[in-house]
């Protein structure tokens, strides 16, 4: 992983002990609440329904031993002993008094960490792949392209007031795993017939009021060129973007209405920024700075390619059978796997850890993954340097964890954002109906009948709980004050097993919270009786039946528990 240099460590002490001097002024009545409200939002703290929450910024999704300990001492002394890891691989914490909050970002800061950019109408966390340089399908590897896309873009002075967030993924990989096409820009690293490597370029991505997915502007850009051709969409953005209207202001808004004239726009200013300088030098990454980003992304020592094994031999344990099945994954070093630590279980909430299991992460990282760990956009975590002699041991000890649930990519391994329990934003609870179902389908021989299901759940139309690329896809709504729940089927994020990114479609109205394990198990009745086999997925059954055949059975549950129309 990258190792910050004696300025990096400079500039985010800094940065802390700037943020303590505004909040002693805040606390003290001389900088008044709303002048303190961006500086703070900067740091990513925010005020939210009950407390406030801090967003720590876990770059392209990767964290060390030695940070992830930091993050559990700080969720056990400043919080209420647990963290929630995000959907852009961030970790919030939701009950730190904000007189702790210049305490937070020291403790923060001496592990290499902070909250710069995770809020506001900036170019927020860059997300990738949680399997990046370690992925037997890759292609290129995406982490120093994303380091150098966070230097570039942390505290970017042209961009720190844009007319709304701004979210970039990245992947190197045959297989999308960071949902390119959901993103403000999403990259895809490839390379060309004489192997040089460039960038396919998409913009207008994005969730929300209006699901859009991103529209390539350039095939193949070379990666030298890549902050030039971010630096003109941005600025073409920031020029016209909507500024008047917020849910009118993401780039998805002015992509959709411009069309052609944003794509000219953007190279028009491309062009002009590459003639400041003779052929560009100045503005394009040089070789040696990516040189010196790559060499912290090398294999770490001691880890060489031996042979491998079949990790399925002689294995007589079931459950120890179906976490291999679910939670390993292939390495592109023979020997080597990668592991998921699922966060999904019964009685917490997707993607929370508390202090003991996020040290428990910990030194399982020490102990079985070079001490480095990742966080996946599904809210898990992952060990991406797992020896396959290790795991019968690795088995064990995440079990004894509580990671060693064997149900990734299954229905109980949803994504759920923390909804009205937490953010002042949210119309619904999302917490208690992901527990609703996962309680209704706790049983692990049904769920492996039923297969591969991508549930996401989002508390407001905000979407950060991804829901719109859900297979099955639940939204939070508010009506006359009750908490109501939209569902939706067929949403995609990009991933093989998903196909190509959309946006999944509603099957009908909305339904009350104690409805809805209800409506999810009618759903997958229906796919069980209408799949052409026991080996057609759910996602491809929809495909070939649409949504309709759905519809009926779904919205007989309302008739069934007697709800209002």
């Amino acid at each position: 992983m990258y190792a910050y240099t004696d300025f990096d460590r400079q500039f985010v002490r800094a940065r802390a002990a700037q943020f303590r001097d505004q909040l002693e002024r805040n606390i003290a009545g001389t900088l008044s609440d709303d002048e303190f409200r961006p500086l703070r939002l900067q740091n990513g703290w925010y005020v939210q329904r009950h407390a406030p929450m801090l967003r720590v910024a876990v770059p392209y999704g990767v964290l060390s031993a030695k940070q992830l300990r930091q993050l559990a001492g700080i969720a056990r002394e400043f919080d209420r002993g647990y963290g929630h890891f995000t959907t852009r691989q961030n970790l919030q914490y939701n009950w730190i008094p904000l007189d702790k909050s210049a305490d937070v970002m020291d403790r923060l800061a001496d592990v290499d960490m902070h909250g710069i950019q995770t809020s506001g109408n900036c170019i927020r966390n860059i997300t990738s792949c949680a399997f990046a340089g370690v992925a037997p399908d890759e292609i290129v590897d995406p982490r120093p392209y994303a380091e150098v896309l966070r230097q570039w873009s942390t505290l970017h002075p042209e961009f720190a007031f844009l007319p709304r967030k701004f979210k970039i993924a990245i992947s190197g990989a045959t297989e999308d795993r960071a949902a390119i096409a959901w993103h403000d820009i999403g990259l895809q690293l490839k390379k060309n017939a004489a192997g040089d490597i460039g960038f396919q370029v998409l913009v207008g991505g994005g969730m929300g009021r209006t699901p859009i997915i991103g529209q390539t502007i350039t095939d193949f850009l070379p990666w030298q060129q890549i902050l030039v051709y971010i630096e003109a969409i941005v600025r073409v953005y920031n020029r016209y973007g909507r500024r008047d209207n917020l849910y009118k202001a993401r780039i998805k808004i002015l992509v959709k209405a411009e069309g052609q004239a944003f794509f000219d726009d953007v190279n028009k200013e491309f062009e002009q920024i590459l003639a400041l300088d003779e052929g560009g030098r100045e503005h394009l990454i040089p070789q040696a700075e990516l040189d010196r980003v790559a060499a912290s992304f090398v294999v770490p020592a001691g880890v060489q390619a031996v042979p491998g094994v079949d990790i399925f031999a002689g294995v007589q344990d079931i459950a120890y059978k179906r976490w291999l099945e679910r939670n390993v994954h292939g390495h592109r070093l023979s020997g080597y796997r990668c592991v998921t630590l699922s966060l999904k279980r019964s009685g917490i909430a997707p993607g929370d850890a508390t202090d003991a299991q996020m040290e428990g992460a910990a030194e399982l990282s020490e102990r079985y993954s070079q001490g480095e760990v990742r966080v996946s956009h599904d809210q898990n975590l992952v060990l991406p340097w797992v020896r396959e002699s290790d795991l019968p041991a690795l088995f064990e000890a995440a079990r004894s964890n509580g990671f060693a649930t064997p149900n990734i990519g299954l229905l109980t391994d949803m994504i759920a954002c923390p909804g009205g329990d937490f953010c002042a934003l949210a119309n619904a609870r999302s917490i208690p109906v992901a527990a609703a179902i996962t309680e209704r389908f706790e049983d692990l021989d049904e769920q492996y009948d039923i297969g591969d299901i991508d549930l996401h759940i989002s508390g407001c139309i905000n979407s950060c709980g991804h829901h719109h690329s859900g297979h099955i896809g639940i939204l939070g709504v508010d009506k006359d004050g009750k908490e109501w729940y939209q569902i939706s089927l067929g949403g995609s994020d990009g991933s093989t097993l998903s196909g190509s990114s959309v946006a999944g479609r509603v099957i009908g109205p909305s339904f009350a919270a104690d409805e809805v394990p209800d409506v999810i198990e009618s759903v997958v009745q229906t796919y069980r009786s209408q799949r052409s086999s026991a080996a057609e997925r759910f996602i491809d059954t929809v495909r070939r039946i649409g949504i309709d055949p759905f519809k009926a059975p779904a919205n007989s549950v309302r008739t069934l528990t007697g709800a209002a129309q």
